[in-house]
Formats: C-alpha cells, sequence, structure tokens
C-alpha cells in the first residue's frame, strides 16, 4: 500500500519553507538599486533586485542548492543530476562543488560552448543528449534511474520554489516603505511561485506581476485556461524562459500568488537591457530584462505616478555576440527610431528634396540613423527605393514621419514594427546592379554634425550619380559611410579636385574583392 501524497504547501507553509532555507553558504543578499534615470523618465520610483550579482549571474543557484542542502547523507554520496542549458546548470554545478557531491549536467547537443566549459570549470561532468532541453530532460531522466542520482528540478520543486522566495524576503526586508508591485519574470514558474507565496503571506497587499515574453507564455495561458497548456514552440531569445510546460506545482502557486500577467516582445526587452545598463552600467540577459520591460509597458496602460515597483533582474549570462542584436533593437523597442521604405524618382535633385523633407519633418528635424540605397535596374527604372532609419522624440511618431513624406511626394511605407524588415531586409538592399558603370566604391568617414552630408552633394558634379549608399548611425562623433558614386575616367581630375576640397578622411573600395564578388554590376 503505497503512503498519501502529502497535503500541498499554501502561501504559508512556503513562508516557514522560506525562512529556514539554506541558500546563503553559496549566495549572496544581492543588491535592491534605484535606478535613478529610469525612475525619473517613468515618473515612479523604479527599484532592481540584482540577482545578476550572484556568483552564477543568476538566481538559481539559490533553488538548487536549498534542494542539495536537503538531501540525505547518502544521496549525497550518490551524487546530483539536472537537465538545463544554462543558469540551472551552473547553480546545480556550483552547489554540488560546495557540498562535495558529484553534479551530472546533462545539456542538449545544440548548448553553446561558453556554457558547457562553465559547467565544466565549475567541477560539473557534462553530457550532451539531443538537440533539445526536452530530449536532454529524458536523457537525465534514464541516467538518474540507471545511476541512483538524485534529480534536481529546475523550477517543479517546493524545495527549489523556497529557495527562490528567499529573494522576495530579502526585497522586503531592504524595502520596508510603500510598495506597489513587485515584477517577475516567468520561465517554469520556480521564481514567481517562491517570490509570490513569500510576498503574499507577509504583504497581501503588494502586487506580484508575472512576465512572460509574447512566444513563451506558456504560464499565462494555462492560468488563462484552468489547466496546464503545452506550447507547441517557443521563442529563443529569452531562452533563459523558453519553457513549453510549466511544472504542476509551480502552475498551483502560480494561480494563488500572480495578480496579473503581462506579455513583452523582443524590442521592448532590448530597449529594458539598455535601461539598465544606463543605470547600473550591467548587461543582463533578455530573461534578465523582461521585469523591467513590463513595468514600462504597465506604466504607460495604467499612467501610474508616484508609486514604488521592483525589477528582479533574474539574470546576467548574456552571449557577446548578441549585444550587436540588442543594440540595434534598442531603439526600436524604446521607439526612439522609426524605419521606412521611401520611395524617391531617380532625377538630378531627388536626394537633395529627400533631406530637405527631413529638415522639415513635424517636430523639428531628425537624425538619420541609418541609409540604405542601391541603384536599381532597367525593371524599375524612375524610381529609388532607399531604407531609412530616423530618429524619433515619442512613441508612435513613426506612422506621422510616414504620411510627411507622402504629401512632399515620396512613397513611404513604415517599417518600424516589420520583423522581416528589421531583423533581415536591412542588411540585404542592394546587390549587384547592371546600371552601375563607371561606378567607384569610396568609405568616408563623415563628421556626425548638420550640414555634413549637404556639403557632399553640393561639391559634387551635376554629371556624378550616387549609385549605392550605407549609412548606419553609431553613437559616435563620426559616421563610416560607404558610396558608390558613377564616375567616367574622363573626370578622374575632377574627382580628385572634389576630395582634396570635400576633406573628409576616405579609402577607395573599388578593388576590393568583396565588392567585386557580391556588389559590382
Amino acid at each position: 500500500m503505497s503512503s498519501p501524497r502529502p497535503a500541498p504547501l499554501d502561501a504559508n507553509d512556503y513562508l516557514k519553507q522560506v525562512l529556514t532555507a539554506r541558500v546563503y553558504d553559496v549566495a549572496i543578499e544581492s543588491d535592491l538599486d534605484p535606478a535613478r534615470a529610469l525612475s525619473r523618465r517613468l515618473h515612479n520610483k523604479v527599484l532592481l533586485k540584482r540577482e545578476d550579482q550572484q556568483p552564477v549571474f543568476s538566481f538559481k543557484l539559490r533553488g538548487a542548492y536549498n534542494k542539495m542542502a536537503h538531501l540525505t547523507p547518502e544521496q549525497l554520496r550518490q551524487g546530483v543530476i539536472c537537465a538545463s542549458a544554462g543558469n540551472h546548470a551552473q547553480g546545480v554545478a556550483l552547489g554540488a562543488h560546495r557540498l562535495g557531491t558529484r553534479a551530472v549536467v546533462v545539456m542538449p547537443t545544440t548548448t553553446p560552448q561558453v556554457k558547457v566549459d562553465a559547467v565544466k570549470a565549475l567541477g560539473g561532468e557534462v553530457v550532451l543528449a539531443g538537440d533539445s532541453y526536452s530530449d536532454a530532460y529524458g536523457h537525465a531522466v534514464q541516467l538518474q534511474a540507471e545511476q541512483g542520482l538524485a534529480f534536481i528540478h529546475p523550477f517543479d520543486d517546493p524545495l527549489v520554489i523556497a529557495g527562490q522566495g528567499t529573494i522576495g524576503m530579502e526585497i522586503l526586508r531592504q524595502h520596508q516603505g510603500p510598495l506597489h508591485a513587485v515584477f517577475v519574470a516567468i520561465g517554469g514558474g520556480g521564481l514567481v511561485s517562491g517570490v509570490g507565496a513569500y510576498i503574499k503571506a507577509v504583504r497581501p497587499e503588494v502586487k506580484v506581476i508575472g512576465v512572460q515574453m509574447t512566444d513563451s507564455d506558456a504560464m499565462a495561458r494555462s492560468v488563462a485556461a484552468g489547466e496546464r497548456v503545452q506550447l507547441a514552440d517557443v521563442g529563443l531569445f529569452a531562452d533563459g524562459t523558453a519553457v513549453k510546460l510549466v511544472g504542476e506545482e509551480t502552475f498551483r502557486m502560480a494561480r494563488q500568488v500572480v495578480d496579473e500577467f503581462i506579455t513583452v516582445d523582443t524590442d521592448t526587452v532590448c530597449a529594458a537591457i539598455k535601461d539598465v545598463f544606463v543605470d547600473t552600467r550591467g548587461i543582463v540577459e533578455p530573461s534578465g530584462a523582461m521585469a523591467v520591460a513590463a513595468i514600462k509597458q504597465y506604466v504607460a496602460t495604467h499612467r501610474t505616478k508616484g508609486e514604488t515597483y521592483v525589477a528582479v533582474l533574474c539574470g546576467a549570462n548574456m552571449n557577446f555576440d548578441r549585444l550587436r542584436f540588442v543594440a540595434e533593437r534598442a531603439e526600436v523597442g524604446e521607439e526612439r527610431e522609426a524605419l521606412l521604405a521611401v520611395t524617391l524618382p531617380e532625377e538630378r535633385g531627388s536626394f537633395r528634396r529627400f533631406l530637405q523633407t527631413i529638415g522639415s519633418l513635424p517636430g523639428g528635424p531628425r537624425n538619420v540613423t541609418e541609409f540604405n540605397y542601391r541603384i536599381s535596374d532597367a525593371a524599375d527604372s524612375g524610381r529609388a527605393h532607399v531604407f531609412v532609419g530616423l530618429t524619433t522624440a515619442a512613441k508612435g511618431e513613426s506612422p506621422r514621419i510616414a504620411a510627411a513624406f507622402e504629401r512632399a511626394g515620396f512613397g513611404a511605407l513604415d517599417l518600424t514594427h516589420d520583423e522581416l524588415a528589421k531583423e533581415h531586409v536591412r542588411y540585404m538592399v542592394g546587390g549587384r546592379s547592371a546600371l552601375a558603370r563607371d561606378e567607384r566604391l569610396l568609405r568616408f568617414v563623415f563628421p556626425e554634425r548638420p550640414g555634413a552630408l549637404m556639403k557632399f552633394l553640393n561639391l559634387m558634379l551635376p554629371s556624378w550619380n550616387i549609385s549605392l549608399f550605407h549609412y548606419r548611425h553609431q553613437g559616435a562623433d563620426h559616421g563610416h559611410i560607404l558610396v558608390g558614386l558613377q564616375v567616367p575616367a574622363a573626370d578622374d581630375a575632377a574627382f580628385q579636385r572634389f576630395l582634396d576640397e570635400l576633406n573628409y578622411p576616405w579609402v577607395e573600395e573599388t578593388a576590393n574583392p568583396a565588392y567585386k564578388l557580391f556588389l559590382q554590376g
């Protein structure tokens, strides 16, 4: 006869579990820092719970260690096992090292080498299996049975949940004044269950807001449906919260302790990563910035002022090569940049008229952040299509800017919220062109000041044609610009005089093999 299942824990039970959790052998009490610049912008007080300060740059070691610290001596002698592609793996490896036990970490074969190396550096034994977390989890369960190891679940375990709940305990201890809401990212639900259980037991008036990505919102859908919903697929930008099916216990707890769910998208998360950097000079991973993105969305929706919010920065294991993408998308996410496709007539003076239109846009002149153009072939003769980025002063301006171009006689398409354009098309404008005869390709360094491009256009001979143009603002006091100019050989002397009078640093790339391969007609 099997023993009866223990009664499920309620918030008060979790309160006791959190108060007695063993996490501080490996974790620190992370800071609760004011986000001063963001608070001024939002007219609300925003506090950042800095779990990015933990030894493994994530909150995950709290729950993992608390679970392992409660294992019997025999279980510790046998060792522990987990399945993870990231932060949980490092938390288990560090906790096992501290407890002197063996840790087997099963990771998908697609796991970046930097994460594999991080686990190995902490003493974990890495086993690569399958192409996904689900594959790795299945293999871990098999190894657990074969080797008698203790399984350390990343979220669906009361001891893991209680370990994460120490974050809620620290927040209420560090800030004892008015507190309106705590924003917590949700993947499998362990963090929000622990933090929410503690907060609701001690200060039930404080809202707990769960945050998910729009393409990984399993918990929000499950709570709405009244049962666990498994997603067919999840987005991987915020890989720390990319969970297809939430836990049984975390689902039960989230229904009790989460007051509201907010979903955020990639662009707003990129903008939030920048917000955190501005206030802390720290770079959090996408999952770590989700709570900040949700606060901004919450304030915009509810039009609050003078309230106090806490965002849990749950991790900072960011791959360095993702920073370029984050920087590109942050301006769009904050809607500080409008992206447009503008159609110009292929006739002399149209580029100058285009610039004059930018200078007379509603709200004052705008800085050009990007400009891509390549002369088109005969199939589209008479029209030039340019991809342009312009700074904005406030959200929602891009449709008005597009309308202003239309009034000026240019065709305009607002691409600010077009995913294909933002991620791919902006880098693919152009190619070979049979019309680009007598083309000379030059890289210039322009000063970033009004009139720099107009000086260039004024000094050009009227008979020369711009056949290619690429510019992207990089935030420096100078801009790197690639220009194709159709200059007949007979104009070589005049072209040299033009370059001398322009007096901008330049390098000719007409003989560059990459140009010959991809762009030369």
